[in-house]
């Protein structure tokens, strides 16, 4: 059985684990010269076998650049190949049922799964000796996993979407859709963009992926009374998966020495621009996978999306957990209602 992969994880991606970008100033290399941090030294020993016990293949030939940071395709493809085995693969052989609700703004039934990963199951995970290794966390929890099914007609109707409207509302400006779909969303705060050029896809082994994207957001949600607001820092990478499917994923990343940033350093308490964005937050682990696939023979989009977080803070893990699944439901309704809107000004297409 194969190892839980080191990049689909509730721990959250470091700095030194992401590709080459203008805003990360300091190298790896440049790093060892002012002393290096416990993660750096430990993805170091990585490519040493002397100097892990962990024994699977390690990175492959060119992941890394000589700065110690992975390529940008090779971070890309490893992460967007794990998301759709993910989804393809994981969801349908590991998760177990949940429950099934009805949608009041779409005609569907909404399919909902769980699966839970114990920290004993985390422990394979190889952090360093993966395609792309990254820095080894320094504890390790378990992840709650719940996902939802809904299949969804291929026309431009009352209650469904054709396939080019679920493109526009999920993939071309993920967050910034989020952000005006989903009631509790109050920020959408892009951070960084990577410029991933025509000429780099047709140059690299991407095979079927096309239109990517990758960019850092702070993903700010307003909670009820007496709770704080959550931001959540995601490293957002989307993708065309073939001519009739698309990809999503949303990765927990650490931003907090990063001055791009706006809520994760603090920058937001003097500069928010409203009492709302002007609140201290409470950082939270967000990830998620969306994917959509049309079913031709069915003439039907099938919509599955899989996620697993941690809102901090006081509130338990076992109180998180009872809300999320009607959380994700009630998702396909704000979708619904808002594609709905939308159309009324013109058909939605990228």
């Amino acid at each position: 059985m194969a190892n839980p992969s080191n990049l689909i994880r509730l721990v959250p991606l470091q700095l030194d684990d992401l590709p080459t970008h203008p805003a990360l100033k300091l190298s790896l290399n440049q790093r060892r010269g002012r002393g290096m941090s416990r993660t750096s030294q430990t993805r170091d020993q990585s490519m040493d076998p002397q100097k892990t016990s962990q024994t699977l293949d390690g990175p492959e030939p060119d992941a890394l650049e000589a700065n110690g940071r992975p390529h940008i395709q090779s971070f890309i493809k490893a992460i967007l190949d794990d998301a759709v085995i993910f989804i393809d693969d994981t969801l349908p052989t590991k998760f177990e049922p949940h429950s099934n609700k009805s949608s009041t703004s779409a005609r569907t039934k909404i399919e909902l799964l769980q699966r839970h990963l114990s920290a004993k199951e985390l422990s394979k995970v190889n952090w360093q000796g993966s395609k792309i290794p990254r820095c080894v966390p320094d504890h390790v929890g378990s992840e709650a996993w719940f996902a939802r099914r809904s299949r969804h007609v291929n026309e431009q109707a009352k209650g469904t979407a054709n396939l080019d409207e679920f493109d526009f509302a999920l993939r071309i400006d993920h967050c910034q859709h989020e952000a005006m779909y989903t009631p509790e969303v109050y920020d959408a705060h892009r951070v960084l963009d990577w410029r991933i050029s025509e000429e780099m896809v047709r140059e690299s082994d991407f095979a079927d992926y096309q239109n990517i994207t990758m960019s850092i957001f702070e993903m700010c949600h307003k909670l009820p009374f007496p709770l704080s607001t959550r931001v959540f820092s995601v490293l957002v990478i989307t993708a065309t998966t073939g001519r009739e499917d698309f990809v999503v994923v949303q990765l927990p990343v650490e931003i907090g020495t990063l001055q791009e940033a706006f809520y994760s350093n603090g920058r937001n308490l003097t500069e928010g621009s409203t009492a709302l964005k002007r609140k201290k937050p409470i950082m939270g682990n967000y990830m998620s996978i969306e994917r959509c696939v049309l079913r031709p023979i069915a003439n039907e989009i099938e919509w599955t999306m899989a996620t697993t977080s941690d809102a901090m803070g006081w509130l338990p893990m076992w109180a998180q957990r009872i809300g999320i699944p009607g959380a994700i439901a009630h998702d396909v309704d704000f979708l619904m209602d808002w594609i709905r809107e939308k159309r009324k000004a013109g058909p939605l297409k990228g």
